[in-house]
């Protein structure tokens, strides 16, 4: 059976980060892999995570599954975290959340989801997106559209043409929707253009589907939620999936969740059922470690301060260091080609240049970033930054 397979393409990004690994040159630089890294270029633990860690040794009783829908405290906790405590609660009756194995699993949860819903729907995404979000909605049979979202020219967004495409959309069809800190580009709607999504929504009847994979990596935990509490107050249907893996540094212990808002409590009973018969057929249940930890954060006042503490921390170096790149390339005579990267937010710019110069920049100078120039900002640091900024101006 196995002689009929043939081999698949090496994943990019794995295999850039192998290379990165073998090469030996000293200050070399890895601006490619997509996680977050503190000053020594390190993805701490955080000290909250640890301290919940702690209390959850001591305390945990049993080994036991925790059901389809996982844990009930977790669930409740990231409800309030994305939708706000008071729409959270007068929402209630309407919202579905499952803890998921990562942003992933609810992404492809969402897909499954779907197609029970309406097999011939189509998900409509930014131009550019995340690379993975292809193939997590698109292998589970779903039709996917790309819409203009990124002025290359300007690294900024093209928002009359996204508007226009979206108003000529119907109840077939899903927005996917990067709720703050775009990968691969950090350029994020506005809130006049969130309300605008929602209106155009609102008028022709598709349905909004939020990837949350950043929120407080932004501006703020309030303020990166604000497009998805602008669309869940104002919509009877809504998809959102949300990761801990960045603002809680949980990477490695996959802990998502996926939100459905319905019409009603009626609706929502259903829909409650269909998600939870969904997850039973994929993976029957989620793994029990990270949430346990998010729960117990999020529920211990001293942990959730220390915890957005660290958040802050993490959030205020990303922006600290697009504020620094861009000084030290107007310092090297970039005419502004570069400002655009200060204007963004989250640990993702596109740099603009092409293939050619990023290999001349791994062979010549040990900078790695992906081909398409996706820079990681948390990789570089107040030590390489001129390093930085010189190699890529050499291959201007």
């Amino acid at each position: 059976m196995f002689e009929s397979l043939g081999p698949m393409p090496p994943d990019s990004i794995l295999g850039l980060m192998e290379a990165f690994r073998e090469d030996l040159r000293p200050g070399k630089i890895d601006l490619g892999v997509g996680v977050y890294k503190d000053a020594k270029g390190d993805t701490p633990v955080l000290s909250a995570v640890k301290k919940a860690e702690t209390l959850r040794l001591e305390n945990e009783a049993t080994k036991s599954y925790i059901g389809p829908a996982g844990a009930a405290g977790y669930n409740a906790a990231v409800q309030e975290l994305v939708f706000g405590r008071d729409a959270s609660s007068a929402l209630d009756d309407r919202i579905s959340v499952a803890q998921t194995p990562g942003g992933c699993g609810a992404l492809r949860i969402a897909a499954e989801f779907i197609v029970r819903c309406r097999e011939n729907a189509v998900v409509h995404v930014p131009d550019p997106t995340w690379a993975n979000h292809v193939p997590l909605l698109g292998d589970a049979g779903l039709e996917i559209r790309e819409y203009p979202y990124l002025d290359r020219a300007t690294n900024g967004l093209r928002f009359d043409a996204m508007a226009s495409y979206l108003g000529k959309l119907g109840p077939n069809d899903l927005v996917l929707l990067h709720g703050c800190c775009h990968n691969p580009c950090g350029a994020d709607l506005d809130p006049s253009q969130w309300q605008a999504v929602l209106e155009l929504a609102q008028d022709r009847g598709f349905t909004p589907f939020v990837d949350l994979a950043y929120q407080g990596f932004g501006d703020g935990l309030e303020e990166d939620a604000f497009g998805v509490r602008c669309l869940a107050e104002g919509l009877p249907e809504l998809i959102v999936a949300t990761s801990c893996s960045k603002n809680f540094g949980l990477y490695r212990e996959r802990t998502g969740s996926i939100a459905l808002l319905s019409a009603n409590a009626k609706t929502e009973s259903i829909t409650r059922s269909q998600l939870l018969n969904v997850i039973r057929g994929i993976y029957s249940m989620p793994p029990a470690h990270g949430s346990a930890i998010v729960e117990t954060i999020l529920g211990d006042a001293a942990l959730r301060s220390e915890w957005e503490s660290e958040l802050g921390e993490m959030r205020d170096r990303i922006n600290g260091l697009r504020s620094l790149l861009v000084e030290r390339f107007a310092a090297r005579g970039d005419g502004g080609r570069f400002a655009f990267i200060e204007r963004q937010r989250g640990m993702f710019s596109f740099l603009g240049i092409t293939p050619e110069q990023v290999n001349r920049l791994r062979e010549e100078h040990a900078l790695y970033m992906v081909e398409s120039s996706r820079i990681n900002v948390a990789g570089a640091s107040t030590d390489n930054v001129d390093a930085l900024c010189d190699a890529v101006m050499s291959v201007l």
